[in-house]
């Protein structure tokens, strides 16, 4: 017998996820330094480079819903329950990253299907990071 539904949820972490472990893992590598998760910063980001005035968001594709992504599609079943929840999160990722913005920090968002090909991901951290 397979596990429940809430035991699977109850498994699935917001923080030291597979992507966002593997994004650390090559940012270190590339010899930048950053903090994990401050809640002082909008939006709570992944990494924070607070002397470049830089965040980092590493999303989940169906958690945050990427558009075109084959893993940010809705469920088919209880979609009444899944719809609301799904959209909260896009509202608020952007309400985040607007208010980041207007505090003059620079943010990324990095999915999680990007993580997959870490030299394109390479290139598209360190534009972003070494850009003034």
């Amino acid at each position: 017998m397979g596990i429940g539904r809430s035991e699977n949820m109850r498994r699935i972490r917001s923080k030291d996820t597979a992507p966002e472990m593997a994004v650390r893992r090559l940012l270190h590598g590339m010899g930048y330094r950053y903090r994990l998760h401050r809640k002082d910063v909008p939006g709570k980001p992944d990494l924070i480079f607070a002397g470049r005035r830089k965040v980092i968001f590493i999303h989940g594709c169906f958690w945050h819903q990427h558009a075109g992504c084959r893993e940010g599609r809705l469920p088919k079943s209880n979609a009444a329950y899944w719809l609301p929840k799904l959209e909260r999160n896009q509202a608020r990722d952007k309400a985040a990253l607007e208010h980041l913005a207007a505090s003059g920090w620079d943010a990324l968002v990095v999915w999680e299907c990007e993580t997959k090909d870490l030299n394109a991901s390479a290139r598209k951290l360190r534009n972003f990071l070494d850009q003034e």
